[in-house]
């Protein structure tokens, strides 16, 4: 009944009005994402393959995008460490601060990332608190890769615990305390429940920490110091290249950001469909029962 009532107020608008709703839609989609992203690519091989390769086998894009794989190797079993154990404390479990918790978890979607860059930098620099002690031992974390690290975690750790949450509030925990009850360990019950039940939830929320993870700009850009061929991650040696004039290297590397953009696109739609899928066999499977 409420979905008839619902396909009911939907086709109740006239062709007319659904034609430039759905004409403007389109219009702003064209205009401000598919022109820019198709551009990109353009401009990336307007001169040929060959200077397009030679791009992006030149040493320090290689040691750019090597590094920004390895920045996102590092955060992202953080993150996934971090939002499930996040996820589990306030969606199972009742404590005073509780809500104060999910707010911080938020924080840094309000905070800008460069001011992100500047705590850190405040904390770990040579005038901060502990830079002198880690000058003193000789660690390195500001214009270095540690600190690239943690400039990272703390602009996507967000991510994971934000699909998590609503996910598991929704779930329940009665599948979970019914495997305490059949004798199931913690670990058992994590293990063949819990994670078989957030699965998809927990690969959207991945595949959007990657993406933010090798695509951030203003954190990175704070604490990397931007030495060439050493602390530069993909988005901070297309910067230098365009201002350097050299629009086929920018391009180039920022063609990689671009496809990597399409393809967290395409695992974000297979991961939704199968969500609905997963959603749908719930729904009939409590049905029959």
């Amino acid at each position: 009944m409420a979905s008839t009532i619902q396909r009911s107020i939907v086709t109740t608008e006239s062709r007319a009005v659904r034609y430039l709703l759905t004409s403007l839609a389109l219009l702003f989609i064209g205009v401000f994402l598919v022109i820019p992203l198709a551009s990109v690519f353009i401009e990336a091989f307007r001169q040929g393959w060959q200077l397009y390769l030679a791009a992006l086998v030149e040493p320090d894009a290689l040691q750019a995008i090597k590094l920004t794989l390895i920045v996102a190797a590092i955060s992202l079993p953080a993150n996934l460490i971090f939002g499930i154990a996040a996820a589990w404390s306030i969606a199972r479990f009742d404590f005073r601060g509780k809500s104060i918790l999910t707010t911080l978890i938020d924080l840094p979607f309000s905070v800008s990332p460069v001011v992100a860059g500047l705590i850190y930098v405040l904390m770990f620099g040579a005038q901060g608190w502990w830079g002198p002690w880690l000058i003193e031992n000789d660690y390195k974390i500001i214009f270095a890769v540690p600190g690239i690290v943690l400039a990272t975690i703390f602009v996507t750790f967000p991510f994971v615990a934000r699909e998590l949450i609503p996910l598991m509030e929704a779930q329940g925990s009665d599948e979970e305390q019914a495997a305490i009850v059949l004798g199931a360990s913690s670990w058992q019950m994590f293990w063949r429940v819990t994670l078989p039940n957030i699965k998809w939830g927990l690969l959207y929320g991945v595949i959007l920490a990657n993406a933010r993870a090798m695509g951030e700009f203003g954190a990175v850009s704070v604490v990397s110091g931007h030495i060439r061929g050493m602390t530069n991650t993909v988005p901070l040696h297309v910067e230098i290249l365009y201002n350097e004039y050299n629009f086929v290297g920018a391009f180039a590397c920022a063609s990689i950001l671009a496809l990597l953009a399409l393809l967290t696109l395409a695992a974000k739609s297979y991961v939704e469909w199968k969500s609905e899928q997963q959603a749908e066999a719930d729904r009939r499977h409590a049905v029959e029962e």
